[in-house]
């Protein structure tokens, strides 16, 4: 066990650099605090990522101690703009996020991103459309869906033109998290 911040897992296995996750634990206490002089945003906290070493952090507290920090920057950002703009612009906002996911969402299963490079790694397109319905069924009829739900899916892994390219649905996916947790 580590005196840090997250319980390490043995040195047999592999888990987040300790120092790193620390320092970025760290700076995201001042930054929310307001002690930093750059601000940092819930997208900030989304795109951080930790090298894998033996022994360090159990991967999935840290994950979770993310997404949690990175609702909270989101509903620090929803209070402020409300505060300034009011609930009606902090909806329309949402709105134009959630209608710039909607162009994708429009498309025809197995046609909704590119193709990866041939021989570069890619995603199942039937999963990936899976979860495009599901964010349809959200926007267009109201069925449940969170923002956990979007950053747990998983997509099988397809190369060349049998799969979507990676980034592109990464992405979206990003998007997609933070209209839902503007929501949530």
């Amino acid at each position: 066990m580590s005196e840090g911040m997250f319980k390490t897992v043995s040195r047999l296995r592999s888990g987040y650099a300790t120092d790193e996750v620390d320092e970025f634990f760290d700076l995201a206490r001042r930054a929310y605090e307001g002690k930093e002089a750059k601000p940092l945003t819930g997208h900030d906290v989304r795109a951080t990522a930790f090298d894998i070493v033996r022994g360090g952090y159990a991967t999935g507290a840290v994950d979770s101690a993310l997404d949690r920090l990175e609702a909270a920057f989101i509903a620090r950002a929803r209070q402020e703009f409300v505060a300034a703009h009011g609930q009606q612009a902090w909806m329309e906002r949402l709105a134009d996020g959630a209608r710039s996911l909607y162009g994708r969402l429009t498309r025809s299963d197995g046609e909704k991103f590119v193709r990866p490079h041939r021989g570069a790694a890619g995603y199942a397109p039937a999963d990936v459309d899976a979860l495009c319905h599901r964010l349809v069924g959200y926007f267009d009829r109201g069925e449940p869906l969170s923002a956990h739900d979007v950053r747990s899916a998983t997509f099988r892994r397809r190369s060349g033109g049998a799969g979507y390219a990676e980034g592109p649905v990464d992405a979206f996916c990003d998007r997609a998290v933070e209209v839902l947790l503007g929501v949530e």
